[in-house]
């Protein structure tokens, strides 16, 4: 693969509108990011400076000249697989079975967890870490109302091992036992993370930090948008983990791109990875793009069209050369 194509790439801005805080560590509302078209290709440059991406300007003169940084290498990845695709006229989930998803949530919110149950979902995902004693009551309460339930916690390494230890083992066992895993419960240690591991019994899962030397974690997430899937799979295989495929919580365009990833990393390694975390359009106001992947469910509805998709509504976009 060329990534330093000799034509410019365009572009074509974007905004998301979050229907409430998306992690415990930012307090944005409004995310910005750029679609990127490449003779005919599409990727997504969605960056979050709160994990570290540069700044959306900083990508976008990355795009444009060196291009160096993970998030911006890897757009131009989508847009190369999605040109192929087009050019063939054809649709990269052909015969592609995505995995299944749980239920991100923003907020401990028990409406929101029933209306998760009602559509399927068998786990959620909850963004942990901004208030542990009401996070603490809630899960609580929900492993005795929904006790077939699984539950994901993502503190974003907002936590130390010791505050992480504490609030893991202030949980009952039957709530610690419907636990999947706690992410990036602090920042990763190969020497913390084994202990935490053995004084709570509960499972970590490596995300920030996610790397082929993660050895002490159970689970590792994957990021197609910044991660290259093979790499980081590989290096879980050897360790024994399950992999976990995830959006960026990004445009649905890097939605589709993160499915499809999904699923061709578990057609070359079959029963690697595990319920996915592929579904959160529904974590900000809809529009006509997160209309095209249907209604809040396990299942990942493929966008209709070639390449990943959107056809008709990434032509009608206002598209200009990057400079």
């Amino acid at each position: 693969m060329n990534l330093l194509v000799e034509q410019k790439p365009l572009i074509s801005r974007y905004r998301l509108k979050a229907r409430g805080f998306l992690n415990s560590i930012s307090n944005r509302s409004v995310f910005e990011g750029a679609l990127i078209q490449v003779d005919g290709g599409y990727g997504c440059i969605h960056p979050w400076a709160e994990l570290g991406d540069p700044p959306l300007e900083k990508c976008l003169s990355d795009l444009a000249g060196a291009r160096r940084w993970p998030i911006v290498r890897r757009a131009l990845r989508c847009a190369e697989y999605d040109r192929a695709a087009r050019g063939y006229e054809e649709s990269l989930f052909e015969e592609m079975e995505v995995p299944l998803s749980h239920a991100t949530l923003a907020k401990a919110d028990a409406a929101e967890v029933a209306r998760a149950v009602d559509a399927g979902f068998t786990a959620v995902k909850l963004k942990a870490g901004r208030d542990l004693a009401a996070e603490s009551t809630f899960l609580e309460s929900m492993a005795t109302e929904f006790s077939a339930l699984r539950w994901r916690l993502d503190f974003n390494e907002s936590l130390s091992p010791g505050e992480a230890a504490d609030f893991l083992r202030g949980l009952s066992e039957k709530t610690r036992a419907a636990i999947d895993f706690a992410e990036d419960p602090c920042p990763y240690s190969d020497t913390a993370w084994p202990a935490l591991r053995k004084t709570t019994g509960v499972k970590l899962a490596v995300d920030r930090e996610a790397s082929p030397q993660s050895a002490a974690a159970q689970f590792m997430v994957i990021k197609p948008a910044v991660d290259e899937p093979f790499l980081l799979g590989e290096a879980a295989l050897a360790f024994q983990q399950r992999v976990i495929l995830t959006s960026y919580m990004d445009h649905p365009l890097g939605q589709a791109f993160a499915a499809w990833e999904a699923a061709r990393l578990e057609l070359q390694f079959p029963g690697l990875v595990g319920l996915c975390g592929l579904q959160t359009h529904h974590l900000f106001e809809p529009d006509e793009f997160t209309e095209e992947l249907g209604p809040w469910s396990p299942t990942f509805k493929a966008p209709g069209g070639t390449g990943l998709g959107f056809n008709d509504l990434l032509a009608a976009l206002p598209w200009t050369r990057l400079y």
